[in-house]
């Protein structure tokens, strides 16, 4: 199992979660109005840097992580948006 964590433009966020039930996840967890600095600017959500990024957790089996980042590439492909995925192993997990 791997835990996700995405990052994502905050006005993006609802395609993200789209894209996580089809591919199988059960929930997920969001952070919205994350602010930061990155490959795509100020994210700070201030009058000179108003866009904020939302950042979202999920758990996912390698076969769904597989076919979330495909999904995650072509939505990314034909819209240009930039969302950041990362996967990392997922030793315990308690339900």
């Amino acid at each position: 199992m791997k835990l996700l964590l995405i990052v994502v433009d905050g006005s993006h966020k609802e395609e993200v979660e789209t894209l996580l039930q089809k591919a199988g996840a059960s929930g997920y967890t969001e952070i919205p109005n994350a602010v930061g600095v990155g490959m795509t600017g100020p994210r700070l959500g201030s009058r000179a840097y108003p866009k904020t990024s939302a950042v979202i957790f999920s758990a996912l089996e390698e076969d769904a992580l597989a076919r979330l980042r495909d999904e995650i590439r072509t939505y990314c492909e034909s819209c240009g948006e930039r969302i950041k995925l990362f996967a990392l192993s997922a030793e315990d997990v308690l339900e």
